[in-house]
């Protein structure tokens, strides 16, 4: 069956419906959700185009989001698309992961082959930014004059069945130097892994409040700091949790609160996406493998299969994993002599394409 593809701005209401209508139809990711989606858009108020694919009926087989921005480059700004980003970098900082089209089950091939012939027929672009996709994404197979790499990144995770196998004995799944330092730090905290407690609407506020003042000062560049980023994940809090989608969990003990964490929760995993923690109470205190800890029991007991960290290089992230994964970030280029100069002067310096 042929399809078509194209580009526009449906109006908001618009894209609600068909987003929504087509998300019932999919297996698409959490990143790839209206709950995300709606709460990015409505957050930075960014307008990217609308790739649609659509069947001789006009039902949609794929959908994307597509910004357009003349974003800096070493010898000067160059027109990008971003997929599902904006190119604005604040607008980008939710930073999406599990990246591509939203598609139909079932039409992969067939979906990802016309979206790869409306980009190649859009002319209003020098080089597109494909970033957290998975290593294998078709999406690649875009014919460009140079694919570039630029970052590369594990995601880190826990496999609920295998605590379950362990009869709920998750740090048995654990190196030594890991179980030592949890349990060291529970007793420092005098006892157990903290209690969770899940949130409601009315801890929206309270919460990520709380999560801002635990994070003041912790980083050079402190998302919470930003005002967008924290409407963003206020608002996607607020649509996410009647749905189960997000949750809010708070780790406390005879002490005091030891951390929060806002998770997503998408068909079989959950996945960390923030997480604020109380200062330590003692030199080798450590109250963030506390809390994941104590989120892994409180996952492993409801019948999911993954509990992740998403992508990220910390130590910690892998100290508390039992498994992993990989998202890569790319950018494809087409000829430009400014690309040209830029490429030839990389291999001069001997520079990554990420410097």
């Amino acid at each position: 069956m042929t399809l078509s593809a194209t580009f526009s701005q449906p109006d908001r209401a618009t894209l609600a419906q068909r987003w929504q209508a087509l998300e019932a139809r999919s297996d698409g990711s959490f990143f790839l959700g209206w709950t995300w989606v709606s709460a990015w858009l409505d957050s930075y108020g960014v307008r990217p185009d609308l790739l649609a694919i659509t069947d001789a009926a006009g039902s949609d087989v794929a959908l994307a989001l597509v910004g357009h921005a003349m974003q800096p480059r070493p010898l000067g700004r160059v027109a990008t698309l971003s997929l599902n980003q904006s190119g604005d970098p604040q607008a980008d900082r939710p930073y999406v992961e599990y990246n591509g089209l939203l598609m139909e089950k079932g039409r992969k091939g067939e979906a990802t082959a016309a979206a790869l012939a409306a980009f190649a027929r859009r002319r209003d672009w020098r080089a597109l930014r494909l970033s957290g996709i998975a290593p294998d994404s078709p999406l690649l197979a875009l014919p460009a004059r140079r694919r570039t790499r630029i970052d590369q990144s594990p995601v880190y995770q826990v496999d609920l069945d295998a605590v379950r196998a362990a009869d709920g004995d998750y740090l048995s799944l654990l190196s030594s130097n890991t179980r030592s330092q949890i349990r060291r730090a529970m007793k420092d905290h005098g006892g157990p892994l903290p209690d969770v407690s899940v949130g409601g609407l009315d801890d929206v506020g309270p919460w990520l409040d709380e999560m801002a003042a635990l994070n003041g000062g912790r980083h050079a560049d402190n998302a919470w700091d930003d005002t967008g980023f924290r409407s963003f994940v206020a608002t996607i809090a607020a649509r996410g949790l009647p749905s189960g989608a997000v949750e809010l969990l708070r780790f406390t003990d005879a002490g005091g609160v030891v951390g929060l964490l806002v998770n997503f929760v998408h068909r079989s995993a959950a996945m960390n996406y923030q997480s604020a923690f109380a200062p330590p109470r003692t030199a080798k205190d450590k109250p963030g493998l506390l809390c994941h800890a104590a989120a892994v029991g409180h996952y492993a007991a409801r019948d999911l299969s993954r509990y992740s960290l998403l992508a990220g290089k910390d130590r910690y992230k892998q100290s508390l994993a039992t498994c992993e994964e990989r998202l890569e970030w790319w950018v494809l280029e087409r000829f430009s002599p400014r690309l040209e100069a830029e490429a030839l002067l990389r291999r001069l310096l001997r520079r990554p394409a990420s410097a």
